[in-house]
């Protein structure tokens, strides 16, 4: 974090040393690609510990959040199953919805899934 920079509250401040997101990243795809044909868990929830996982990385400025829940879809809609509706409003703005959001992906965060799945879905 920049010195002197203040993280609005509510606000999910997320990343790792820049350094290290090349080797994370190739971790991750690989660790996604190993679950997915050891059907370690349902595609619905190896989606969505996708998506955590690459905004805990958090790989790029802006939009990782976008992002991750883009390819998240994406998986679903390649293994043949509806996308996902994120809490069916707008991400971006501080909304209700978006604090619902940051708090499943810290509750992620913890090892609990289940809040953030749940917020997928809604």
């Amino acid at each position: 974090m920049e010195m002197g920079r203040k993280i609005p509250p509510n606000e999910y401040e997320l990343g790792i040393d820049w350094i290290r997101i090349p080797t994370e990243l190739k971790m991750l795809c690989e660790d996604v690609e190993f679950q997915r044909q050891q059907q370690s868990f349902p595609i619905d929830e190896l989606a969505v510990r996708f998506s955590h996982r690459l905004v805990a990385i958090h790989p790029f400025t802006n939009g990782n959040g976008r992002c991750s829940r883009l390819i998240a879809d994406l998986l679903m809609v390649k293994a043949g199953q509806q996308r996902f509706t994120w809490g069916s409003r707008n991400l971006t703005d501080m909304s209700e919805t978006r604090t619902k959001y940051i708090k499943a992906l810290k509750e992620a965060d913890n090892y609990n899934i289940i809040p953030l799945l749940e917020f997928a879905k809604s």
